[in-house]
């Protein structure tokens, strides 16, 4: 079982369907799920799934909402990212996540690899996302 940084195959495929809407007012809901290494997530998930989360203290199955950044473009390429997220005060182990449209059926956008077990105990448990920029966002179509 792995868990594999990479926009889902189906997400892409959605976007040319108009499924997803990332501006911050108006747009779609985005939630980020957090799992254990015995995930398998990757090109091939398509929607969010309850298989292998991670539990803990201030952790609820589904993970949390995130916060749409809008949308942009530098040069050639397009991209979107989201506002950091903390689980505040949480107990909980995870060695990855899965990004998901909460408005839209729970369709899978991007699975991430954490790159091993990452642990908080009765602290908070933050998803850094890297700078909304063309070579950097967590989401870019170049």
């Amino acid at each position: 079982m792995a868990i594999t940084s990479t926009l889902t195959t189906s997400f892409k495929k959605e976007l040319l369907e108009a499924k997803h809407n990332f501006l911050a007012s108006g747009g779609n809901s985005f939630k980020l799920a957090l799992y254990t290494s015995s995930a398998t997530l990757g090109a091939g998930t398509t929607a969010y799934t309850t298989s292998n989360e991670t539990s803990g203290t201030n952790y609820t199955a589904g993970g949390a909402a995130l916060t749409n950044v809008n949308p942009t473009s530098s040069g050639t390429t397009g991209f979107t990212d989201f506002a950091d997220l903390t689980f505040s005060n949480a107990t909980v182990t995870a060695r990855g996540c899965l990004i998901y449209n909460d408005t839209n059926s729970d369709v899978s956008v991007a699975s991430i690899d954490f790159g091993g077990d990452k642990t908080s105990t009765a602290g908070d448990f933050t998803i850094v996302f890297p700078a909304a920029a063309a070579d950097t966002a967590i989401i870019r179509i170049a």
